[in-house]
């Protein structure tokens, strides 16, 4: 009997839903990874996908991180296969021009945070799942970005005292961190965030690329460099077809039709 897809897709227009669905936890092995990056190519090569949701199947649980009954019976070759997987998968999503919103809405542990972290925006429900990245207590530490992303979003020392006790916390505590960008009751969360995709879809496809590369680009190297960033993204902008429609649909008090070009 064939199995379940563990990760699906739906695109409406500019939007598109990408959910986990391997219960009970999405835990995940080699072959959700390789899945899910499928899925992520499939968006950037569809032309027509701005902004896409990467959210769960279940209430419980965004993503549990790496299958660990899978994992402890691994050999250290099959460990690292899975290991890599993940990685590529969080490398493409942060790459991709498509813009990438993290629904929270249940326990994103380990894999599982790291994945929404090499999202784009994230979005969280109040309640009392839990968020963290406790391999400290596996005797490892986080392979798929999780020590460089945490650090970034809330500061070398609040990364530092996560990661070394491997405590876990709430999405309150995210919020407040910065690690959430936007925090709502859970029977609100999925109607919030779909407004929230369908606002950024309506965008300019090639300036909300432009602007995750200069973002992407920018982060980490001095200012008068991230400048220069900035610049070369932003100069090509000025004589496109949708830089003219958003002008003239400013003047004309109507809404944009951006068309990509």
């Amino acid at each position: 009997m064939n199995e379940s897809p563990a990760v699906t897709i739906e695109i409406a227009g500019a939007v598109a839903v990408v959910t986990l669905d391997r219960p009970p936890a999405n835990a995940y092995d080699e072959r959700l990874q390789r899945d899910l990056l499928a899925a992520v190519a499939r968006l950037d090569d569809s032309g027509a996908v701005r902004v896409a949701v990467l959210r769960s199947a279940s209430p419980k649980f965004f993503c549990g991180g790496a299958d660990i009954k899978h994992f402890a019976a691994a050999t250290p070759g099959e460990r690292a296969a899975v290991a890599d997987a993940a990685r590529a998968t969080c490398a493409r999503i942060e790459a991709s021009d498509v813009i990438f919103i993290a629904e929270i809405g249940g326990h994103a542990l380990g894999g599982g945070l790291e994945l929404a972290m090499a999202c784009d925006i994230r979005v969280g429900a109040t309640g009392g799942h839990l968020l963290g990245l406790t391999e400290i207590a596996l005797g490892l530490i986080p392979g798929n970005g999780g020590t460089q992303r945490l650090a970034r979003l809330v500061g070398h020392a609040r990364a530092m005292e996560l990661l070394v006790s491997g405590r876990t916390f709430h999405a309150e505590d995210a919020f407040r961190w910065g690690l959430l960008t936007e925090l709502h009751d859970p029977a609100e969360l999925r109607h919030q965030t779909d407004q929230l995709a369908v606002r950024i879809g309506r965008q300019a496809p090639l300036a909300l690329a432009a602007t995750k590369r200069a973002l992407r680009r920018g982060a980490g190297v001095p200012l008068a460099e991230a400048l220069e960033v900035e610049r070369s993204e932003s100069s090509p902008l000025l004589g496109t077809d949708d830089a003219a429609e958003g002008l003239a649909a400013f003047l004309e008090r109507r809404e944009p039709q951006f068309g990509g070009s």
